[in-house]
């Protein structure tokens, strides 16, 4: 199951408390205080990995809490500070707080962030010895690690984001260009969730992602575009995907303005038109001159036409 939207509660560890103790050695009748600095609690971290690619661990684990510092000892020793825990995420995870800002962005493999800052140890009383106190009984209490609610949010890092309503035949695309097996079927919505595929063309590779298809009102929660839209917002190119049977003009100005509410930095990303299914036309006439100032590719994914004329620009363009 590809997970891409979690909340989550953490909470970084207490820092351990600070001791009163004193002195008790042999021959030192009066010994000073040695209370100890207690230890600092252990931190939330969230890092990015290259091997994880769902956000699907956080479906039944949303709570992490690091470990608390120890108090400190006698002697002046401070105390062992608490683990920090370390969580996992896909290269492409955003962070976000309660009120929705971007605490993170993590978009490299081994990036860290501390979302959550253990608390530190409180001083023993050694620390409050001065000239007129000689013989402080008193010490610190440690600090309070963060908590927080947080939203994470996975965008897919691809290079090229395939567009396009149900069955226009994206999935058929990104089989004939790839690895990538998404399940193909005569019915809407066969692609549940996005695909990506990993592409070798002219000594040049690069990832395509397969978004789920997208209807009119995608961008006020209808269907399933608002759920796999933000996908498409790290993509540097746009395939527009489109049905050459089904009114591909209408259907691209329809895409168009549903990415523009959605987002409308999206729609000024480098974009071409994908003319799918050809080998149903016989004649192309009246299709060439549909889209003026557009990069047209008229293609038969099922049969594979045209296929490396595509590759080929996309390749040139990124």
């Amino acid at each position: 199951m590809f997970i891409d939207y979690a909340k989550i509660f953490v909470k970084a560890g207490d820092g351990g408390r600070g001791i009163v103790s004193f002195r008790r050695e042999k021959f030192i009748p009066k010994g000073g205080p040695d209370g100890g600095d207690g230890g600092k609690g252990g931190d939330v971290v969230l890092k990015a990995s290259k091997d994880e690619n769902t956000l699907r661990f956080f479906r039944f684990k949303r709570k992490f809490v690091a470990e608390n510092g120890k108090p400190g000892g006698s002697n002046n020793k401070t105390g062992r500070s608490g683990e920090d825990i370390t969580i996992k995420v896909p290269v492409g995870t955003i962070v976000k707080d309660e009120e929705g800002n971007i605490i993170a962005d993590l978009s490299d493999d081994g990036e860290c962030v501390v979302v959550a800052k253990g608390g530190k140890g409180g001083k023993g009383n050694s620390s409050f010895a001065t000239s007129t106190n000689r013989a402080p009984r008193f010490a610190q209490e440690g600090q309070k690690g963060e908590e927080k609610n947080l939203t994470i949010e996975l965008k897919l890092l691809a290079d090229v984001g395939l567009v396009g309503f149900p069955n226009a035949g994206k999935s058929s695309l990104i089989r004939a260009v790839s690895n990538a097996k998404p399940e193909i079927a005569n019915y809407p919505f066969t692609t549940l969730e996005p695909h990506l595929g990993y592409v070798y063309f002219n000594d040049r590779d690069f990832i395509i992602a397969d978004i789920p298809g997208i209807i009119e009102g995608a961008h006020e929660g209808k269907g399933l575009g608002l759920q796999f839209l933000r996908h498409i917002e790290r993509t540097s190119i746009l395939l527009f995907v489109l049905d050459i049977l089904d009114n591909p003009k209408e259907t691209f100005d329809k895409l168009i303005l549903e990415l523009k509410n959605y987002n409308e930095d999206i729609i000024r990303k480098k974009k071409a038109i994908v003319l799918n299914k050809i080998d149903l036309v016989d004649d192309l006439g009246e299709y060439e001159n549909m889209f003026e100032g557009f990069n047209v590719f008229f293609i038969s994914a099922l049969k594979k036409t045209n296929i490396k004329e595509l590759l080929k620009w996309i390749s040139e363009n990124l």
